[in-house]
């Protein structure tokens, strides 16, 4: 690139004249909260330029080639609460693609006990709440009939406390729990089974107002909030494709490989933007990148303490990959207990794979595994697979890999909440998004575009713009 100053602008400008001669923005960093904060702007007739420093879109929720394979980096799920998500899938025109349950049915193997392998399930009847979970919760086999009881009451409990009371991100999941009856196998069977997924921390490391939010949501609030929604077609068909796609048909300028250097404002009050080779004027700044990064770019007294941004903790998500030489398990997902192995996934359908089949483990909060050589790993999770899948047995290991996320999320620990910072600034024009920021959510997908929106909003209102009316609404969400 040569050296020069110019306004940020779209490649095509579709909001028509009254957008040509509007506002701008410039919005950095291309995952899900950055796409979204650029669609938003856009369908508001904002002349918007997305930056990102890799070359694809979609953050951490991503595909790559192995051989034959399209591999997502994770296993990446949502639920029907996820309003802002499945908005998000809608906007792009994915939402086939990443269906949902018809309703929530989860198949739980234990293999701790002597006996052997155990299968159990948690699913939901098309009754109200509390009731949708009651016979399941009732016919568990991987509790005994006072811990399910005692489950009933804590889950009361829990619908019973205010997600506004500060105080709950002071107090710890775990202690909450063995406080209101719940043993360390009720923790372990139930609890930490949909919280570490959902959390990426044990309960013991976990907040109670994070945790209240995820199971008030997700289990207590409506009989459908926790169907599961996963990606049949690559991560990247959808958070890259799908999303250049919608952002091309909305106007976006959106330039990959393109890293942020600086970031600072004008006498005038407009930004500049400082690229390799190239300095952006716009009217507003959208930061959508992760903590370390957002506080590297910010400006001077932008927020009153920018050092709290890097006391937000990270939390690994490990992903073991196999490729077996035949089919080894017949349902499309399973969680485990009695085990290291926390959920395994079919991945073969969406990865390309011929023959044979393709299983992923998604192992979160994996602080013992993260840095673990491969043949280290091979050597804990291939016994444990011929422990819950007897098809396995046998089986040829065709290929064995993993991708590891050192930083896959924050570590939602207790006092997490009064370090993420909201989407405004205190330099106005300047707007904060991704998963870390307050959104009241875990760092999830959801989360993400959440932030976005909340971004898209806050500049839009500064802009003078008004909102898109297909904008996602948070009173729509559960």
């Amino acid at each position: 690139m040569t050296d020069r100053s110019r306004p940020a602008q779209a490649h095509a400008d579709t909001a028509g004249a009254e957008g040509a001669a509007g506002r701008s923005a410039v919005v950095v960093g291309g995952g899900l909260a950055g796409i979204t904060a650029a669609l938003a702007l856009a369908d508001a007739g904002v002349r918007v330029t997305l930056l990102e420093g890799r070359p694809r879109l979609g953050g951490l929720a991503f595909s790559f080639q192995r051989g034959e394979l399209t591999v997502d980096n994770g296993q990446h799920v949502y639920l029907r609460c996820c309003t802002a998500y499945r908005w998000f899938l809608d906007r792009i025109q994915g939402a086939a693609l990443a269906p949902l349950q018809d309703r929530l049915d989860v198949p739980v193997v234990d293999v701790a006990k002597p006996e052997g392998r155990r299968l159990g399930r948690i699913r939901r009847d098309p009754l109200p709440v509390p009731l949708h979970l009651g016979r399941s919760l009732a016919a568990y086999p991987h509790l005994s009939l006072a811990e399910r009881a005692a489950v009933g009451r804590a889950a009361l409990a829990l619908k019973g406390l205010d997600l506004a009371d500060p105080t709950l991100d002071t107090q710890d999941f775990g202690s909450w729990l063995a406080a209101h009856g719940q043993s360390a196998r009720a923790i372990e069977a139930l609890w930490d089974l949909v919280g570490v997924a959902t959390l990426n921390a044990v309960a013991g490391d976990a907040s109670l107002g994070l945790a209240a939010m995820v199971f008030k949501t997700g289990l207590l609030s409506y009989p459908g909030a926790a169907d599961i929604g996963w990606a049949r077609v690559p991560l990247g068909e959808l958070h890259d494709r799908l999303a250049r796609k919608a952002l091309d048909s909305a106007g976006v300028r959106t330039e990959v490989r393109t890293r942020v250097t600086s970031v600072s404002t004008n006498e005038n009050g407009t930004w500049s933007v400082q690229v390799p080779g190239e300095t952006l004027q716009t009217d507003a700044v959208v930061l959508a990148v992760p903590q370390q990064e957002t506080h590297d770019l910010l400006p001077t007294g932008a927020l009153d303490a920018p050092e709290r941004l890097l006391g937000i903790p990270a939390a690994p998500i490990l992903n073991v990959h196999i490729v077996y030489d035949r089919k080894v398990l017949a349902r499309p997902f399973f969680a485990a207990l009695g085990t290291p192995v926390q959920w395994v996934f079919d991945r073969t359908d969406s990865s390309g794979l011929a023959a044979g089949q393709y299983l992923a483990l998604s192992q979160s909060a994996a602080h013992d595994d993260i840095d673990a050589p491969v043949a280290t790993l091979r050597e804990r999770y291939l016994p444990e697979l011929e422990r819950l899948i007897p098809g396995t047995r046998g089986a040829v290991v065709k290929d064995f890999f993993v991708t590891r996320e050192r930083t896959a999320t924050f570590a939602p620990v207790p006092g997490v909440g009064r370090l993420r910072p909201g989407a405004r600034t205190k330099a106005p024009g300047l707007y904060l998004a991704g998963a870390w920021t307050a959104t009241g959510w875990p760092a999830t997908m959801e989360s993400a575009v959440r932030s976005g929106v909340s971004a898209a909003d806050a500049a839009l209102s500064a802009l003078g713009r008004p909102r898109p009316r297909r904008l996602f609404a948070f009173e729509e969400a559960a």
